[in-house]
């Protein structure tokens, strides 16, 4: 990938998502681009407008202090506010809510990495006031739509084994994404949740997500994750919220309608970026040299596609399939009343459709994903 400035789908939509008397709120995981992604909305806006971070000390306390005169003063004048890493602000939401109420042709926009602690602090005070996105690092249909299929095709195993937040796809030597992911690992990835909770042991939370990172996509036990780590049951489970509202992981349920013989109460978890999830465990290596290459086709797909879903808005139920005597489908979405199953095969070749899926859900479609034909159920 040779350009420095990548297509955000966002762009094409700044008319629907930029609106007077609405916050438009952005999250994502720490380097996935917001603040440049906010930059290049507004590099041809012509409003009067304002920028600003939530580290600024000035910034902070003008939102916080609920005063509308201070508000007023401050802001009153401008057609357009930008405020970067909001969730640093105390009770950012009501200070907005203020804003948006008192100056309804004002346009608001607040980014943050920080799913936990931004949306509690906004949820309740801007119900009904605000759009929310997510972004994530580059997705295939973003790359898609500036560079082509075949190029997608040429850096398929690159785009694997090193994720795709958007600085890793301007370097060109291995060596120079391994340093940048490792960068990542050891000062951002676990940033938010140790500035905003209370953690006694955060090394604890790097031996779970290495746990995870080679248990990806299977299904896992809590109670062999806490025996594993020494601490309690309930910890655990903490830290996979956590681990999961930063943008870090993503967990996915079992579907069941019901059928004695499916699993449902354990949980699969995928990393949102292949490349984090290698620097976790300090692998690098190329397809010729791994024996984890389906598991992080499957990492790969899931992920891509809820890129996808979430930019295109397409919404759905998502769950993996599987029966206790391990029959099973690796992503089954329900939307508009019907289902669709997806089974992820790095290379390609015949998969039926498992025998209790297709005796329990007559209706339901059955697809295999692999490399063949990946481009057209991620564009």
């Amino acid at each position: 990938m040779e350009q420095t400035w990548y297509y955000r789908y966002l762009e094409e939509n700044k008319d629907t998502i930029l609106k007077k008397g609405k916050v438009f709120v952005l999250y994502g995981p720490r380097r996935a681009g917001k603040t440049e992604l906010i930059k290049k909305l507004l590099e041809k806006n012509n409003e009067k407008k304002f920028t600003g971070s939530g580290d600024n000390l000035d910034v902070r306390e003008i939102i916080s202090s609920q005063r509308l005169s201070r508000l007023k003063t401050a802001f009153s004048n401008y057609q357009l506010i930008f405020i970067d890493e909001a969730q640093r602000i105390p009770e950012v939401g009501f200070g907005l809510k203020l804003l948006v109420d008192n100056f309804p042709d004002m346009k608001i926009i607040v980014t943050g990495s920080s799913s936990f602690d931004l949306s509690g602090k906004l949820g309740e005070p801007l119900t009904g006031r605000n759009i929310q996105r997510i972004l994530y690092p580059l997705s295939v249909y973003e790359l898609f739509q500036q560079f082509g299929g075949m190029k997608i095709i040429q850096e398929l195993e690159n785009l694997i084994i090193y994720g795709s937040y958007p600085e890793i796809l301007n370097f060109s030597s291995a060596s120079e994404k391994m340093e940048y992911l490792i960068s990542i690992r050891d000062s951002y990835l676990l940033k938010d949740i140790l500035e905003f909770e209370n953690i006694r042991n955060p090394a604890k939370i790097t031996e779970l997500l290495k746990l995870l990172a080679f248990q990806m996509g299977n299904e896992v036990s809590l109670n062999e994750l806490s025996n594993n780590l020494g601490i309690a049951k309930q910890s655990v489970e903490r830290y996979l919220d956590l681990l999961e509202k930063t943008f870090i992981i993503k967990r996915v349920g079992g579907f069941s309608r019901n059928l004695r013989k499916e699993v449902i109460k354990s949980s699969r978890y995928y990393f949102f970026d292949n490349g984090i999830r290698n620097a976790l465990i300090n692998n690098f290596n190329d397809f010729s040299k791994r024996n984890d290459t389906g598991m992080l086709w499957e990492n790969f797909m899931f992920i891509e596609r809820l890129k996808t879903k979430s930019y295109k808005r397409i919404f759905s139920n998502d769950f993996f399939w599987r029966t206790y005597d391990k029959q099973e489908i690796d992503l089954v979405e329900e939307r508009e009343g019907k289902l669709y199953g997806f089974e992820f095969k790095l290379n390609p070749r015949k998969v039926k459709a498992p025998k209790a899926w297709k005796e329990a859900y007559t209706d339901a479609e059955f697809h295999v994903i692999s490399k063949e034909n990946f481009l057209e159920f991620l564009i």
